[in-house]
């Protein structure tokens, strides 16, 4: 996993989809949603820092 679209991709796969028209609202939701998958141990510890680090990368660049 290596961009948003990735990512997006994961979430979608677990039946996720976000999308506010609000891109920091966007990454924040994602970022809970992320979260929830790894405490419910359903992505692995990889994808779990994987996609925290797109995510910060992401709110990087919004600033």
């Amino acid at each position: 996993m290596q961009t948003m679209y990735d990512l997006g991709k994961l979430l979608k796969r677990h039946g996720t989809i976000i999308y506010t028209r609000d891109r920091k609202l966007d990454l924040a939701l994602m970022e809970d949603e992320l979260r929830e998958l790894y405490a419910m141990k359903l992505i692995d510890t990889k994808e779990f820092q994987e996609g925290l680090l797109i995510l910060r990368k992401e709110k990087t660049n919004l600033n």
